[in-house]
C-alpha cells in the first residue's frame, strides 16, 4: 500500500521493482499481495495495456483505519486493548505520542 500510495497509481511491475530495491522479494508475492488487497477493497484495478494499474479506493488514514480494525479483529477478537497498551510501551513513540495513547487508554477504563 505504501508504494501506491507514493506513486498514486502503480502496476504490479512498479510495485515489485520499488520493494526489490529495498529488499529481495517474489514477483508472484507482489501480484498475490495486490490481488488480496483488491478483493479487500483497498484497491482498485483497471486495465492498461496488458497490464493493471492499481490505485487506492479511499483516502489513506480511512485504509489504515480500516486495516487495523481488520488485525484487531482478527488477531485479537476484536479487543484493541491489547494492542493498545503495546504501543503504549513501545520505545519508538515520542514522549508526546506515549501520552496520547495513555489518555486513549484512560478513556477506555473509564
Amino acid at each position: 500500500m505504501k508504494v501506491v500510495w507514493r506513486l498514486e497509481a502503480a502496476t504490479v511491475r512498479d510495485v515489485y521493482e520499488a520493494l526489490r530495491a529495498v529488499r529481495s522479494i517474489a514477483y508472484t508475492t507482489v501480484m498475490t499481495m495486490m490481488n488480496v488487497l483488491e478483493e479487500k477493497g483497498y484497491l482498485k484495478k483497471t486495465p492498461v495495456d496488458r497490464a493493471y494499474m492499481y490505485r487506492p479506493t479511499r483516502p489513506r488514514q480511512q485504509i489504515v483505519g480500516a486495516m487495523v480494525r481488520d488485525f484487531i479483529d482478527r488477531v485479537l477478537d476484536g479487543a484493541s486493548s491489547p494492542l493498545l497498551l503495546h504501543l503504549s510501551k513501545d520505545a519508538r513513540l515520542t514522549e508526546r505520542q506515549r501520552q496520547a495513547v495513555q489518555r486513549l487508554l484512560d478513556e477506555m477504563d473509564e
